[in-house]
């Protein structure tokens, strides 16, 4: 992603211009933090609305039938929570806009 900025902004690698500086001048944040937010308000809107509603149901279920070996997979919710902690939000203060 900061590839691409140096590349805007015309700033090459040799140049030993540090990343940080180079987001401040082109006035563009972490995507990762873009994502997180993009996704904590999509779920504050799923819980906004009726437990009949397809989204919320999805967030809640589990997959059938028996599960691989190894590390579980990560499932929406369990990255909702971390990005939860992240920011330091609490799951009643989804309920508030």
């Amino acid at each position: 992603e900061i590839h691409k900025e140096r590349i805007i902004v015309r700033v090459a690698m040799m140049d030993r211009i540090r990343n940080e500086f180079i987001r401040g001048t082109a006035h563009v944040g972490r995507f990762g933090d873009k994502v997180r937010e993009k996704r904590l308000r999509w779920f504050g809107h799923v819980q906004r609305r009726d437990m009949v509603y397809i989204g919320r149901r999805m967030l809640r279920m589990e997959p059938p039938g028996r599960r691989k070996r190894g590390r579980p997979r990560r499932r929406l919710m369990d990255v909702v929570r971390e990005d939860m902690q992240v920011v330091r939000v609490k799951g009643a203060d989804v309920e508030d806009r």
